[in-house]
């Protein structure tokens, strides 16, 4: 199929505007795997087109971080699009996403971007939902499609969303992996293989979680972090048993849906993962966060 890659704001909107039936997208920063594949395939069965936007967006970076380490592989980025049916590739420069320079405005995640991720790199989910809230105004979606392993930002892009009356749906999408279930990250490719082999230790650490659901919070943390404390060369910023919508620490008392996550340092890398599971009763792992809006 003809694939148009749009690098302006005019040129997005010419190929937008040709497009009929419903429209969906997903949002990159390139660097694409199959994870990225999985979420185009997803909206390919929801939506009549899909739009892959690839922007590697700087105000999510903070001083020190890995912006420009950041791999970019455009050409199979666009490949990968192309193999998968998005029709419209929107991949603008800074400086047409943010054409006055850095915005004076931006939208604030507010206590729920402090938390985990946000305690760890402060500043980075304001930076996230002002490009995401940038590019649904520029794509007009009536689908956006994001992954299930970046949860805490995927629960602030929802809030976002409701709270400020966005026209869009939002659609989560399982955490693709790898056969020995590692999440697929474009910061993989920082991984030497000892290192991954060291990785290896957090997706094992949510699973020994998991497969306590049914006891309690207590043996799920204790599981998880007997995995964790094992592989001496992670090192853990965080593993925790969070309410999905809240982000709270959930009691022992607490039956009920619940996200167990965890972020840890390996090598140079700084990699992130988590597990969405019904605590209680018959609970266990689930794909995504089942959501009560």
């Amino acid at each position: 199929m003809t694939l148009r890659i749009a690098r302006t704001r005019e040129e997005l909107a010419n190929a937008r505007r040709e497009l009929t039936g419903t429209v969906g997208v997903t949002m990159t920063m390139g660097a694409l795997h199959s994870g990225h594949a999985e979420l185009i395939e997803q909206a390919r069965s929801r939506v009549d087109h899909v739009i892959v936007t690839i922007f590697l967006n700087p105000l999510q970076f903070a001083q020190g971080e890995d912006l420009s380490r950041y791999p970019r592989t455009f050409e199979s980025d666009v490949e990968i699009c192309r193999e998968h049916g998005a029709p419209i590739v929107f991949a603008p420069s800074p400086d047409v996403v943010y054409p006055e320079g850095e915005p004076g405005i931006r939208v604030s995640a507010g206590p729920l971007g402090s938390v985990l991720e946000g305690a760890s790199r402060p500043g980075h989910f304001d930076g996230v939902l002002t490009v995401v809230a940038k590019l649904l105004h520029l794509v007009r979606p009536d689908k956006a499609f994001f992954g299930q392993k970046d949860a805490q930002q995927l629960l602030l892009i929802r809030r976002m969303v409701r709270d400020l009356d966005f026209p869009v749906d939002i659609v989560p999408v399982e955490t693709v992996r790898e056969d020995d279930g590692l999440a697929l990250s474009s910061r993989n490719t920082y991984l030497s293989p000892s290192d991954r082999e060291v990785a290896l230790s957090l997706s094992a650490a949510l699973k020994a979680g998991a497969d306590m659901a049914q006891t309690g919070p207590a043996a799920i943390r204790r599981a998880a972090r007997d995995v964790l404390v094992r592989e001496p060369l992670a090192i853990v910023d965080y593993l925790v048993l969070v309410h999905p919508t809240t982000l709270e620490e959930v009691p022992e008392w607490y039956r009920g849906p619940a996200l167990l996550a965890v972020a840890a340092k390996v090598g140079t890398t700084r990699l992130i993962d988590n597990l969405p599971l019904v605590v209680g009763p018959g609970g266990g792992a689930r794909p995504v966060v089942e959501y009560a809006d």
